[in-house]
């Protein structure tokens, strides 16, 4: 590969700001433990991003903002692709992974409202007051928390957004936007209010950024594994298992929230799901624990910010790159050594995990940070939560909503 040979790090990105902050972003963390590197970008327009008057839901296709990406990476034009987690769908084509996801920032919604509506909340707003979503999952929420509003789409990339919400015609009153992309972009004061999750669900993956990556290249693998983060690892997992055996996605109004807390030594691994009708008056919700052990295989360890909890910024030093990094150059470090990392012991044999040369769940490459077991275990724990809300009537709601978007979709057309 000509990348190889002249040390060039190909890098796959969609051209908005926020994709573009979060691409630099990774490649500022990987320098400084790859200063022989050189990082270009090859960024480039989705179609998610050249179809903007119609609702999500309706164009009709999958991987809306990846699959150009995708098929860049399988061609050989890029070695990864930056994406937010949340926009990759739970079964990736075949022969590619995500290689990483790192550490997530704050997975709630933000509520950001015009000036002079700022001082109000959603149960405040008049009456008739307008809400821009391109989501269904919050749509939903909304309509079945605030039916005197109304919610209406809106799409384009944030900057599009807020113009449209800032503009003086007025349309819109507020927007639900994902905290985590204001933040990166810098314009947190722009937030109202972080809604929580007792408010407004999340969507599965929001807040976390993944690299996605040929699940056959071993050099960019192991590159990635120092950054895979893992307990937002354990957390998204969950999720993604929750929703790939939901058979949801942007077709159904599917809301999650999870919490991983530290009970030492053991952690609290809490999972929200829920599923909505289209109108918001029916909700199929239900709540699962399970205990872990110590989730790494090396000791010390930083718990990822719970959805009730302050979100953690991308925290940077003064030449830019992220705070702990001595943390991740050692992880690398031991990472290479292999036996040196083994405190919590796989058990697996050797000839089992030679077999296995990238083992996928769920999209993710397994994290050679966790031991297998916890892996499988939060893999379950999704799975499981899916089929409970199956066996109250889960699909049943889902498919009316289905049925819906047909019918609008063939009634617009």
């Amino acid at each position: 590969m000509e990348s190889e040979k002249t040390n060039v790090v190909r890098v796959g990105s969609r051209k908005s700001e926020l994709a573009l902050i979060q691409t630099n972003y990774v490649i500022d963390s990987l320098k400084k433990v790859y200063p022989d590197k050189e990082f270009t970008i090859v960024s480039m327009t989705t179609l998610g991003d050249r179809i903007l008057n119609v609702s999500l839901p309706k164009i009709g296709e999958k991987s809306l903002f990846t699959k150009d990406l995708e098929d860049a990476l399988r061609n050989d034009s890029v070695d990864f692709v930056v994406h937010s987690l949340k926009d990759l769908p739970t079964t990736l084509p075949e022969g590619l992974a995500i290689g990483a996801v790192f550490e997530r920032e704050d997975p709630r919604d933000a509520l950001v409202l015009r000036e002079e509506l700022n001082t109000h909340t959603l149960s405040t707003l008049p009456a008739g007051s307008v809400i821009g979503t391109s989501s269904l999952r919050r749509t939903a929420q909304l309509r079945g928390s605030y039916p005197q509003l109304s919610v209406i789409d809106v799409r384009g990339n944030l900057n599009t957004r807020l113009k449209k919400l800032d503009a003086p015609s007025k349309e819109y009153s507020a927007l639900l936007l994902a905290n985590a992309g204001l933040q990166r972009m810098g314009w947190g004061n722009r937030v109202s209010k972080i809604l929580p999750c007792s408010e407004i669900m999340y969507a599965v993956g929001q807040g976390a950024l993944a690299v996605e990556c040929r699940s056959d290249n071993e050099d960019i693998l192991k590159m990635l594994a120092p950054f895979n983060h893992a307990e937002t690892y354990c957390r998204v997992l969950a999720e993604r298992s929750f929703l790939k055996t939901l058979g949801g996605g942007c077709s159904a109004p599917v809301g999650v929230s999870t919490k991983l807390k530290h009970e030492d030594p053991q952690y609290k691994f809490t999972i929200d799901g829920a599923v909505w009708s289209m109108d918001g008056t029916t909700k199929i919700h239900e709540t699962l624990q399970l205990v872990l052990p110590q989730i790494k295989k090396t000791q010390k360890h930083k718990l990822s910010p719970t959805e009730e909890t302050d979100c953690k910024k991308l925290k940077k030093e003064e030449n830019g790159a992220p705070k702990g990094l001595d943390a991740v150059l050692e992880l690398n470090r031991r990472i290479t050594e292999r036996e040196s990392n083994l405190n919590c012991e796989d058990t697996r044999s050797m000839e089992e995990i030679a077999s296995l040369k990238c083992p996928i769940f769920c999209g993710l490459s397994e994290n050679s940070n966790i031991p297998i077991d916890v892996i499988e275990k939060c893999e379950n724990l999704g799975k499981e939560l899916a089929n409970n809300l199956i066996s109250i009537g889960a699909l049943d709601v889902m498919k009316v909503t289905q049925d819906y978007i047909r019918s609008a979709a063939a009634q617009k057309s």
